[in-house]
């Protein structure tokens, strides 16, 4: 038995965000439907592909039913109207104002489910300036201040690899905000409407920086914050081999048993007096010698210091696989078998998942369930 077995859940998003909220509430039980546009949706039709499907679509979709309409016809409505009946909850990731137009607003499917909970995952959220405006990740997070906590001026960095908005700001606040309304619904005995913007969750991850600002009446410049750059006790470090070493070194007991490690020299250790001069001294002594010898004379020493691992490592690396996050599989409509996304599920319900859920075809249950 898992949390969410009695519970349906409409999925009419597309991409990462809502396809992935919709993944988490799958594996706790639920049964999703997906709905999708004649031909399917845009991520069935990303590259690489895995047998008969998109590898990305594969990997964000096992276990759910799918169902092909095109909601533009005049008896779209009607057809899903059966479905939106019983359906507990509905995932929708259009550019505010679209569902209304095409019919399937919360307010109309209220009517016909009084108890439906509507979760509609945006950029910028259903009102507000900004709220018909287009983005992707990238622009969410540099409207929300995110990004320009580590930029310095002058510098071209490296792209970010999390989808931070996508995922943090648009999967995880959405599945919260649904069992939060799941709770309510218990009480109230009916549903309700969230509003979840992607671009709201990125000053969440700005905290330390809009505190700082606050208290000391300066807010610091991109690469001037504790964790973005200002302390040499946090960062990255080249190795001799050109890979990296992560340092969180930031409590005193961590940062002694570093400089220790590496003999970093004891004019230095205290880095309040000069962070750059500490900085440099590391960096020397870092680069002086490949990856592999600091992850055999640091990682044993427990000073929250780590050798980069590639994706490729990750798969492989004990305490991760000793966790079962890659014990998902993914099985694409012609029988190949990939590692399905692993999802930060307690052990207590990752136990009870399905280690192997098929990948639907697009439309494979629109006969069946329409």
């Amino acid at each position: 038995m898992l949390p969410l077995d009695d519970l349906t859940v409409l999925d009419f998003s597309t991409l990462l965000p809502g396809p992935l909220a919709s993944l988490f509430l799958a594996e706790a039980g639920a049964r999703v439907i997906r709905i999708e546009r004649p031909g399917g949706e845009e991520m069935r039709r990303f590259p690489p592909r895995f047998g008969e499907t998109s590898a990305p679509y594969a990997v964000l979709n096992r276990g759910k039913a799918s169902v092909e309409i095109d909601l533009k016809t005049q008896n779209a409505l009607a057809r899903l109207t059966p479905l939106i009946a019983q359906a507990d909850i509905l995932i929708e990731q259009f550019r505010p104002g679209v569902m209304e137009r095409l019919g399937f607003g919360y307010a109309a499917l209220s009517r016909i489910n009084p108890r439906l909970i509507y979760c509609s995952i945006s950029g910028y959220g259903q009102s507000g300036p900004r709220s018909a405006e287009a983005g992707h990740d990238i622009n969410y997070q540099a409207v929300g201040g995110l990004l320009g906590q580590s930029l310095k001026r002058g510098e071209t960095p490296p792209l970010p690899p999390p989808l931070v908005a996508d995922v943090a700001g648009g999967t995880m606040p959405a599945v919260l905000n649904v069992l939060l309304a799941l709770r309510q619904r218990e009480r109230s005995g009916r549903g309700c409407h969230l509003d979840i913007a992607m671009a709201d969750a990125m000053p969440t991850f700005a905290w330390y920086g809009l505190a700082q600002g606050q208290a000391a009446g300066r807010y610091p410049e991109g690469g001037e914050g504790l964790l973005t750059g200002g302390s040499p006790r946090y960062g990255l470090y080249a190795t001799a081999d050109g890979w990296f070493l992560a340092v969180g070194a930031l409590e005193p007991k961590f940062w002694e048993a570093f400089c220790e490690a590496i003999g970093l020299e004891e004019a230095l250790r205290d880095d309040r007096r000069n962070p750059e001069s500490t900085r440099t001294a590391i960096t020397r002594l870092i680069a002086a010698r490949p990856a592999p010898h600091w992850r055999e004379l640091l990682e044993p020493r427990d000073c929250c210091c780590t050798v980069v691992r590639t994706l490729e490592e990750a798969l492989a690396d004990p305490h991760m696989t000793a966790r079962g996050l890659f014990d998902a599989q993914a099985e694409e409509p012609g029988g190949r078998r990939l590692v399905s996304t692993p999802l930060p599920l307690a052990p207590v319900f990752r136990e009870k998942l399905a280690p192997l859920r098929k990948v639907a075809a697009s439309g494979d249950d629109t006969d069946a369930l329409l």
